[in-house]
């Protein structure tokens, strides 16, 4: 089984890229499903079906499935957001405020990459393809299940115990409501799942991460700080997939510099992302609606090739405490400590090697360190930040 998770910044194509995808995957005979984890789904908009919030077949070995987050949330979460829902209504706050309130932040991403397990359980796809979210800031919640064990294993048995006890005494006392054993045992269930989650995720033969971008600055940016979080929770990352790409059979003056740039830009995303493989889609000149368009965007973007495949195993760099501080290793083979030379702006750290060039963003963690030493190791680039 393969999993494979679409994301990148709202806007660069990303739901089309993923609908091509599984549509491709499909017809190649593997039994596939994709589905939106984003709120403002568009994945029906892709296909020009309708699709609803339980997986539906909409052609041949393709099923398709938009969460619905409210359903996800009362599916995961129910007994417990019930709970803190009476508890700030008898704080007295408005019951419309108290619903909303009452979901913890991330939660509703949480519960919807939840669906992910099921399907991968259910044992009925060969590949299950996830439309995310614009934003990174998922992948980094991910990492939510090594704090959840730490908290089941040494709390939470010393919480449910306590409320155990002392409900009696509370109900004689006051009506504040008290959470009862349903509701201790769905945190329990949830942070199970959400730890099979992860180890689904996390498995590097089995699932991998994707990211779209299109060829400017701010797109770019983001999808390398994306690209970081995902090599820093462990995640891998096998492809980037650059689209709209002006072919050179636009000649008009008017694109002229429109091609400059994404020219330009197109050697930042390989010094971004190397030695990911990087792969290109065209600016269509029909809209990327429909099964037809569907098919041209996965032909362009994987010729003959199965989008299923694994495109790159490894991890093109690994951060590791270190003492006070932290080591950030980058693959750079047949390069000399001599060599090398290290640029820093902010966040931005940019590698020369020759007329080889490197640019990465730093996560928080780095970002507010200085770079203590350099070397090379093995191949790889070694920099201390303390």
């Amino acid at each position: 089984m393969r999993i494979i998770l679409y994301t990148g910044k709202g806007g660069v194509g990303k739901t089309s890229v993923a609908a091509a995808t599984a549509l491709r995957c499909a017809e190649l005979g593997q039994r596939t499903i994709v589905l939106s984890t984003d709120a403002a789904h568009s994945l029906a908009d892709s296909f020009d079906l309708k699709i609803g919030r339980e997986p539906i077949e909409i052609a041949p070995r393709l099923h398709a499935q938009e969460i619905d987050v409210l359903y996800q949330m009362d599916k995961y979460w129910g007994k417990v957001q019930d709970y803190f829902r009476s508890l700030l209504q008898w704080r007295g706050v408005d019951e419309l405020i108290a619903d909303e309130v009452s979901v913890l932040p991330g939660m509703d991403e949480l519960a919807s990459l939840l669906q992910i397990v099921h399907l991968a359980e259910s044992g009925r796809y060969d590949v299950i393809i996830v439309d995310c979210a614009p934003t990174g800031e998922t992948l980094k919640l991910l990492s939510l299940p090594e704090v959840a064990r730490w908290y089941l294993t040494h709390i939470f048995p010393v919480e449910r115990m306590a409320a155990r006890f002392a409900s009696p005494f509370m109900r004689a006392m006051t009506d504040i409501p008290m959470p009862d054993d349903q509701v201790f045992a769905t945190i329990k269930e949830l942070i199970q799942q959400l730890d099979r989650m992860a180890a689904l995720l996390g498995d590097t033969k089995t699932s991998s991460v994707r990211v779209v971008l299109n060829p400017e600055k701010m797109v770019i940016k983001e999808a390398q700080r994306t690209f970081t979080y995902i090599n820093l929770y462990g995640f891998a990352c096998d492809l980037v997939i650059s689209n709209r790409i002006l072919p050179d059979s636009i000649t008009d003056p008017y694109f002229a510099a429109l091609k400059e740039s994404q020219a330009r830009y197109g050697k930042l995303i390989e010094e971004s992302f190397a030695p990911v493989p990087i792969f290109q889609v065209p600016f269509f000149d029909h809209e990327v609606v429909g099964l037809e368009m569907l098919r041209r965007t996965a032909q362009s973007a994987y010729g003959d090739q199965d989008p299923a495949r694994i495109f790159y195993e490894g991890s093109p760099q690994e951060i590791e405490k270190n003492g006070s501080g932290y080591v950030l290793k980058m693959k750079l083979p047949f390069a000399a400590t001599s060599d090398v030379h290290l640029t820093r702006a902010g966040d931005e750290l940019a590698i020369s090697v020759g007329n080889f060039r490197r640019n990465a963003i730093l996560p928080r963690a780095l970002a507010s360190l200085e770079v203590q030493k350099a070397k090379m190791d093995d191949g790889k680039l070694v920099i201390n930040f303390a």
